[in-house]
């Protein structure tokens, strides 16, 4: 009788831990990457995915705080020349040791992806030179005195070169040359669908909790809630602002809340060949509008910032006047978030030559972040209010959008830039500095803005490096764009996560879902 009820009392013990020795997450995200690829896009779902899989030279916190990763340390010989140590003992996923040849490779390859939407050429471009000089050290010239070299370039995904060179997009998809250094492995993927990765048990850093972790894409948000609630999934990201006060209300379900540092904007493309810019009867016009400072500035004051944070994201929001939020450097404390003007708005349309407006159509993604089909809508009818034609509005899945975007496809458009360095160089460099594909710097400048006073307040700046200086010069340089109104800026976006109990997640200001923030709860 007692060997039957210290049997009895070990299955019970045995089935009370078998939720937890199972070490499975499935996560529920509103958007998926594009490629498996990690070099194909610097765009927020590629991104995430590919820290599961990929390491980089460097890596951020969740305050987005640049600390070491694959580069264990690295000196400043002189203001052109870095010495980079790589951490020793680090492998890929099949067993490969790391070695300076394989960051190298991986640097090259970075700006030459075949199509990518959003290269990461801007992070290599002021890449002089490289050389080797043990496997695990490499000595870096740079083209102009840079003292976040090692920050730009550690931006970077870094592939095996045996694993990748001479392979495609679709190799990487089918995971064939998915071999990186993270902390998961690639079991499979299927587009639309869901990602499968495995915890890898030889990752030189902290292992993560979860031993399998499925990645379940459901666009629609109230496919993600209902898949939490339902137990479908344990975690989802991009909670509905509508959907806050009842997840918060129950008691099985755990909210997690933080402002973050990506910028929502309205791009108004600057081309001379730039679409879907009519007159008022829908004919192209013969000069583009939005080429006129004046006219930018009308737009940006016919948006209440305000209304839309209040409104539709349910206070989920803080209204921007800039490209980085307060509190990150480069923030320059004296640009005002532009206000509702209506009749200002009239008197520049009317001063540019378009006193009685001009047509145009509002795009956007419609399953990239919170709200921006419904953004759009807002938008259309804040611009028709301030005295222009909008001859429609047009939303897309991300997938197809962003790589139109990048293709002078659309003529007034939204778009996002989420700040991975911690401060605001890159953003300027690459997302308001006058496109120059050669010199990798506009990468992500897809309405193609342009003023030669900018482009040298930023690049100037970018050298200094005594830090009081540099940021006093990326304040000059952020005054100059905003009284151009080289974009418009709507807000930054805060951001919920959701689990059910059970589970701990750790949220972060760069807005990645990742599989390593994520515990079983104590």
């Amino acid at each position: 009788m007692r060997i039957l009820k210290t049997l009895a009392l070990t299955m019970a013990l045995a089935l009370s831990v078998a939720p937890s020795m199972a070490q499975e997450l499935t996560i529920g995200r509103g958007n998926e990457p594009q490629s498996i690829d990690p070099q194909f896009s610097r765009t927020g779902p590629n991104q995430m995915t590919a820290l599961h899989m990929f390491d980089r030279l460097t890596t951020t916190d969740k305050n987005v705080r640049v600390k070491p990763a694959l580069a264990e340390s690295w000196e400043n010989v002189d203001p052109n020349t870095w010495i980079v140590h790589l951490r020793e003992n680090v492998k890929f996923h099949d067993g490969s040791p790391l070695t300076a040849e394989d960051v190298v490779y991986s640097l090259k390859r970075a700006p030459d992806v075949p199509n990518s939407p959003a290269s990461f050429g801007g992070s290599v471009a002021d890449i002089e030179s490289m050389e080797i000089i043990d496997d695990h050290t490499i000595r870096f010239t740079s083209k102009t005195p840079s003292p976040l070299f090692v920050q730009n370039i550690g931006t970077v995904y870094i592939v095996s070169k045996a694993a990748t060179e001479g392979k495609s997009n679709e190799d990487f998809n089918s995971g064939a040359a998915a071999i990186g250094t993270g902390p998961y492995k690639f079991v499979s993927w299927e587009p639309g669908d869901k990602l499968v990765l495995e915890r890898n048990d030889d990752y030189w850093g902290d292992k993560p909790a979860y031993e399998k972790v499925t990645m379940r894409f459901l666009s629609n948000d109230a496919a993600r809630v209902a898949a939490l609630l339902s137990g479908a999934v344990d975690l989802i990201d991009i909670v509905p602002p509508a959907d806050l006060p009842s997840l918060r209300a129950n008691s099985d379900i755990t909210v997690y809340d933080t402002p973050t540092v990506r910028l929502i904007y309205l791009a108004l493309n600057q081309q001379d060949d730039a679409p879907y810019i009519t007159d008022l009867d829908g004919k192209p016009l013969a000069e583009n509008p939005f080429k006129d400072a004046r006219v930018r500035k009308a737009v940006s004051l016919m948006i209440d910032r305000q209304a839309i944070i209040d409104r539709l994201l349910y206070g989920a929001g803080e209204a921007a006047s800039q490209i980085v939020p307060e509190g990150v450097f480069g923030f320059n404390p004296d640009i005002a978030v532009p206000q509702v003007d209506i009749d200002q708005a009239k008197a520049l349309l009317a001063e540019a030559g378009y006193p009685d407006g001009f047509g145009i159509t509002v795009h956007s993604s419609n399953d990239r972040f919170s709200q921006d089909a419904e953004l759009a809508q807002v938008l259309g009818q804040f611009l028709a209010r301030g005295g222009l034609k909008v001859n429609g509005v047009e939303t897309l899945p991300y997938s197809v959008y962003s790589k139109d975007a990048g293709k002078n496809a659309y003529g007034a458009f939204v778009f996002s830039y989420g700040n991975s360095t911690g401060e605001s160089s890159r953003g300027l460099l690459s997302a308001l500095h006058t496109y120059d594909k050669e010199a990798n710097l506009g990468t992500l400048n897809r309405f193609r803005y342009s003023n030669p006073a900018f482009d040298k307040a930023v690049e100037d700046a970018a050298q200094i490096f005594n830090d009081d200086e540099r940021e006093a010069a990326l304040q000059k340089a952020a005054a100059i764009a905003a009284e151009d109104t080289a974009v418009v800026p709507l807000y930054f976006q805060a951001l919920s996560w959701a689990s059910k109990n059970g589970i701990e997640y750790e949220p972060r200001r760069d807005e990645r879902t990742l599989a390593m923030g994520a515990k079983p709860a104590n």
